[in-house]
């Protein structure tokens, strides 16, 4: 049997129904607001990530600015360190070479050479008019600078005609110079030059022959 229902029921109901269309809509401008607020917060972390990314680029290329100035810088003071072992080097070599019954007489610094599309630097050069000593002067010597001394001495007798006669010996020099590489040198039969207190010496003991070409 169907429930009848009274006026009164009926506006009971409508309210009821107003009452819950409201919540609803509360709730529901609510969860607007939330949303709107999430999305706020959202678009502020990505402002800040965007900052932080904008921070991040900028201290990398001040970074990368920084390293490119310290190579610069670094490049610089090699350049003057080698500059300063040679002068070091310069002065003694002649009679460093003279001590060891090598009668040189004439040091050339910086010695190009050009044949065609060949080109070689040589840092001193000492001559008598049967021999000729090519030194290579380093700040810190390495085993790879004297495998390329090495070559260098072989290309020096291509290039000079001038020295076509003439026995050619090799001579490595550093401010630095590690205990292996002074005797991988020896056994190529160079000469090793370093720094010993105040002056330069050289480390091969009476025994050494060296190496000519």
């Amino acid at each position: 049997m169907t429930k009848a229902y009274t006026p009164d029921d009926v506006w009971r109901l409508l309210g009821e129904l107003l009452e819950a269309q409201k919540e609803t809509e509360r709730r529901f401008q609510e969860t607007d607001r939330r949303f709107q607020e999430t999305d706020r917060r959202f678009q502020e972390t990505e402002r800040r990530f965007q900052e932080t990314d904008r921070r991040f680029q900028e201290t990398e290329r001040l970074l990368r600015e920084e390293a490119r100035q310290l190579n610069q810088q670094l490049g610089k003071l090699g350049n003057r360190l080698g500059e300063f072992v040679e002068w070091q080097v310069r002065p003694a070599v002649l009679r460093l070479f003279q001590s060891r019954g090598i009668a040189v007489s004439q040091l050339y610094s910086d010695v190009i050479l050009q044949d065609g599309n060949e080109s070689l630097e040589i840092d001193l050069l000492v001559v008598n008019t049967n021999e000729a000593v090519l030194v290579e002067v380093k700040t810190k010597l390495s085993q790879g600078d004297v495998d390329e001394h090495l070559e260098r001495i072989a290309k020096f007798r291509r290039l000079a005609h001038q020295y076509r006669d003439t026995q050619l010996l090799g001579a490595v020099a550093g401010m630095i110079v590690p205990p292996e590489v002074a005797r991988y040198a020896y056994r190529q039969g160079l000469f090793v030059l370093a720094q010993s207190g105040d002056g330069v010496a050289i480390l091969n003991d009476a025994q050494f022959q060296p190496q000519r070409w």
